[in-house]
Order: structure tokens, then C-alpha cells, then sequence
């Protein structure tokens, strides 16, 4: 007797694994077809070979060497060279040495009165909307601008669950609820483990390599978006790890440029 035991979306695709008296079947469905079927004695191998065999459908798969070839297209010398760091990277290092310098993490963890520091830090990059900027801008010369920076130093020591969660509540009210909100100053503060979440370029991202956080994506502030993401981002480190990514600016660098630029950006050496 056949027995259905996980299914699951995969873009557009389904994928559903069933128990037979042999092992365990995975196919894969589009648009009520058939398009693959994977079978073996290990449901989790099962499981992974046809989540494979589903994100190689969509016409945006690249895989993480298309990726890599995109980048290298833009950036023939890698994160090393001059053109990487004046075009990607030097102006998010700036920006972090503007918020280390006014609001460090161990003292804006605990202490007061860093509201118009951090607003100079999210004023610094063109990383997030003019929209978004505006908002924060009462919100963070006002009486809940403590407790937001803290909420936020909270995630980028280790809490995520719980910053994030306290960064919602203060920030709902305004209308600015937005990953993009929550991300960006744990991001500059640890770029070694954080990293900034673009919603519709990382989603597209994890598209063209296949990864679960295409799927696992929400706008709510939910840890396990943050923590798929996460996941994501280690995981591209480690595919790119021979192109020497020094931390989460060099891979969300590495992330933009495959899905965002174009022969505009391209810089002519000659």
C-alpha cells in the first residue's frame, strides 16, 4: 500500500514523497504532469534528489556556477579587485565604521540616546527605500528609538527570536514592519554573520540556485525566514567559498550582482 508521507511546493511544481513496500518514490508534478520520479531506500536522499530535479524546472535556474559566472562576468577579479570594492563594497564598510563609531554594538545593547546615530547609519546607504527611511525617522527620534536599537543589537548578538519580535512591535505602528528594516543594523554591525535581506532580489536569488528560501520567504517577521536565509547565504559562502567571500557584504554583493546587474553595469577595462 503506497502512503503519502511529505509534500511540498517548489515554485510553481509540487513534490510528494510516498512510502511503497520496496523504499520510498519522489515525483515531481507541473501542471498536474509528471516530470520526475526518484526512488530509493532513504526517504530524506529521496526527498532532496526530487526538490532538485522540481527547482531545475523553473526557467530562472542557474545553479551556483551560472551565478558564479555572472559575477565574474561583472568582476573579472573577484572580490579583490578595485572595481568589486568602489562599485559593492567600500561603501557599506563606510557605513559600518559610521555606526561602530557612534552607536557600538556592546554600548547601543544597553544604552540610551542612539537614535539620531542610528538614523545616520540607515541614511548612509541607498540600501533601503526613501519610504523606509522617512519612517524610521520619527520613529527613531522618539521614545521608542531605545528600544527598537536594542531589539536590534539583541538579533545581531544571537537573539533573533526574540529581537525580532520586539522590533515588530515597535515598528508596526509606523508602518515599517520591513525586513529590510530589521536586518540592516545587525548587518553592518556583524557582517560575519548577518546579513541583509532585500526580499524580491534574495528571493530571486534562491530561485536561480535552487535554495528552499524561494519557497520558505514571507514579509512577516518571522525567525524562520531569517533563519532559511541564513542558510542561504552560508551555503552560497561555502559554493563560492575558492572566490575568498570575506563575509556576508562580499556574498550579498555576490547575490545582487547575479540577479541585478546588467550590461549597464558592466565597466569596460579597455
Amino acid at each position: 500500500m503506497l502512503k503519502t508521507i511529505r509534500e511540498a511546493k517548489v515554485g510553481k511544481a509540487t513534490v510528494r514523497l510516498v512510502q511503497t513496500q520496496k523504499g520510498y518514490s519522489g515525483v515531481v508534478f507541473l501542471d498536474g504532469k509528471r516530470q520526475a520520479l526518484e526512488e530509493g531506500e532513504n526517504a530524506d536522499d529521496v526527498w532532496r534528489r526530487i526538490h532538485d530535479a522540481a527547482v531545475r524546472l523553473n526557467p530562472r535556474f542557474v545553479g551556483y556556477d551560472g551565478a558564479r559566472t555572472r559575477f565574474l562576468y561583472f568582476f573579472p577579479q573577484g572580490f579583490e579587485g578595485a572595481d568589486y570594492s568602489g562599485h559593492e563594497r567600500a561603501y557599506k564598510l563606510k557605513a559600518k565604521s559610521k555606526l561602530d563609531e557612534a552607536a557600538p554594538l556592546p554600548e547601543a545593547a544597553k544604552g540610551h540616546g542612539f537614535g539620531e546615530a542610528v538614523l545616520s547609519a540607515y541614511r548612509a546607504t541607498n540600501l533601503l527605500s526613501p519610504f523606509e527611511k522617512t519612517r524610521l525617522a520619527p520613529m527613531l527620534r522618539g521614545p521608542d528609538a531605545d528600544a527598537f536599537i536594542q531589539a536590534a543589537a539583541s538579533v545581531a548578538n544571537g537573539d533573533i527570536k526574540g529581537g525580532l519580535a520586539a522590533m515588530k512591535s515597535v515598528l508596526k505602528p509606523h508602518d515599517n514592519a520591513k525586513w529590510t528594516v530589521v536586518t540592516y543594523l545587525p548587518f553592518l554591525w556583524k557582517p560575519e554573520e548577518h546579513v541583509f535581506l532585500k526580499p524580491t532580489m534574495i528571493t530571486a536569488f534562491a530561485e536561480r540556485v535552487g535554495h528552499p528560501f524561494a519557497d520558505a520567504y514571507k514579509p512577516e517577521l518571522d525567525p524562520a525566514v531569517y533563519e532559511s536565509l541564513l542558510d542561504l547565504t552560508r551555503t552560497t559562502k561555502e559554493k563560492i567559498a575558492d572566490l575568498g567571500p570575506r563575509d556576508m557584504i562580499d556574498v550579498q554583493s555576490f547575490m545582487w550582482t547575479a540577479v541585478e546587474y546588467t550590461e549597464d553595469d558592466k565597466v569596460d577595462y579597455e
